[in-house]
């Protein structure tokens, strides 16, 4: 059982930095803010789980019927994330790349206690054995009293997992299977890291979220593994018995000239193979979807929609669904997963493709990050424009990656990886 209470917030951005700074006592965190972005269907500007009630951390065999009974067995707020490699637990297909990060596969937490902030209200809901807390912990946060920083290095040198003319070779390679007719479509990712390394896991994370402000940011935090994210890309919600698919597919640089930006944006709008990526993807989620939907009622919300955001523009398209009947959370996750913005078309061959070419484990890196709550609802987002990190092996890594096509040029979708990895470099080596 929990116990709620609400409580005004007379400054919510500093309460936000505040309260992030207080978490860090606990091993098990996750904190997903939406920085006020103005997106549909955002039902939180801030949400805070802290400290672990009980836990699941496991490898990809098994994992979604794993999850399905914690869920069950705990019928409440479940905070975590889903690696890509789950994918292994759907299909006949298997992660032998290189794995430097040593993440679990999947993770989800009963918090003790969760902290949901909406404009200037707070809500702190707390299992019941830990109510005492409460005041204690609503003082001590606004007190403002900060753990003391990691230390960490300054002179970061980042490298490559794959240098550029490997990755010219790679697409090329990518590009036969996609004339062979193997594919039409494939998300290929690269890998930048760096060894031998430490960092203050909350400052990267503040300087990654101030640069980028994107709605579906998030900083988790278990044991000596962390995920710095300033993610734009929602992968599913589920709201009743609405689910809901934000793919994002098509990128354009901003410019500090107005004019100048204004036309990256319109050409962005305007790019016949952009929108070709965002098209094939939003057929790829429209068959997911359907997996689970009432018959008709996957409907096209937004098409190519252009959105704009500190470092980047991007072409979203939203898609819904009205869902079965009694159809399990955690089932709908699994008929959707891997999401389609990161794998491509057709999905299985598409994977099969990427693990060949691609030189790292993906992990974390196009999973996703979320919640369930104790009604069924879920919340997640796509694991992209993100740092990971492992304290304990002092590795420090982000990738990014970019969907190929018929149309692609192999310069061009490089190019696409730097303006990607931008705000991650500029962070990491500031």
């Amino acid at each position: 059982m929990r116990i709620s209470r609400s409580f005004h917030l007379e400054n919510s951005v500093d309460f936000k930095s505040k309260l992030l700074h207080w978490s860090q006592q606990y091993d098990d965190v996750v904190w997903l803010d939406s920085n006020n972005y103005d997106q549909n269907y955002t039902e939180y500007s801030g949400l805070l789980a802290v400290g672990a009630h009980k836990v699941l951390k496991t490898d990809h065999h098994q994992a979604f019927d794993q999850l399905k009974s914690f869920y069950d067995l705990t019928k409440d707020w479940i905070f975590g994330y889903l690696s890509y490699d789950l994918k292994n637990d759907i299909e006949a297909l298997s992660s032998n790349n290189l794995d430097e990060l040593h993440f679990p596969e999947l993770y989800f937490f009963q918090p003790k206690k969760v902290f949901s902030i909406q404009a200037d209200e707070l809500v702190m809901n707390y299992l019941e054995d830990y109510e005492q807390d409460m005041h204690q912990d609503l003082e001590s946060i606004k007190s403002g009293i900060l753990l003391k920083n990691l230390s960490h290095n300054n002179n970061i040198r980042i490298k490559l997992r794959i240098h550029k003319d490997d990755y010219f070779d790679k697409i090329e390679a990518m590009l036969a299977h996609i004339h062979r007719g193997d594919i039409y479509e494939a998300n290929f990712c690269q890998e930048f890291y760096a060894e031998h390394t430490s960092i203050d896991p909350i400052e990267t994370y503040k300087h990654l979220n101030a640069i980028s402000r994107p709605p579906f940011a998030g900083f988790l935090k278990c044991d000596d593994s962390y995920l710095l994210s300033a993610s734009p890309e929602r992968f599913l919600k589920k709201l009743g018995d609405r689910l809901i698919s934000q793919p994002i597919k098509g990128t354009a640089k901003r410019s500090e000239n107005p004019k100048e930006d204004g036309a990256n944006k319109a050409n962005l709008e305007n790019d016949e193979k952009e929108r070709s990526e965002n098209i094939m993807i939003v057929d790829l989620v429209r068959n997911d979807l359907s997996k689970t939907a009432m018959k008709g009622s996957v409907v096209v919300e937004e098409l190519c929609k252009v959105y704009t955001f500190d470092q980047v523009h991007q072409m979203i398209s939203t898609i819904s669904s009205q869902l079965h009947p009694e159809t399990h959370p955690v089932d709908v996750i699994r008929s959707c997963f891997p999401m389609g913005s990161m794998t491509g078309a057709p999905k299985i061959s598409a994977m099969k493709i990427i693990e060949e070419l691609e030189e790292s484990k993906r992990g974390l890196y196009s999973g996703a990050v979320g919640y369930f709550t104790p009604e069924g609802n879920f919340d997640f987002n796509v694991v992209i424009r993100s740092i990971l990190y492992n304290a304990k092996r002092k590795y420090v890594s982000y990738s990014v990656g970019g969907a190929i096509t018929a149309k692609s040029d192999p310069l061009k979708e490089y190019e696409e990886c730097l303006i990607k990895a931008k705000a991650m470099r500029t962070v990491l080596e500031k």
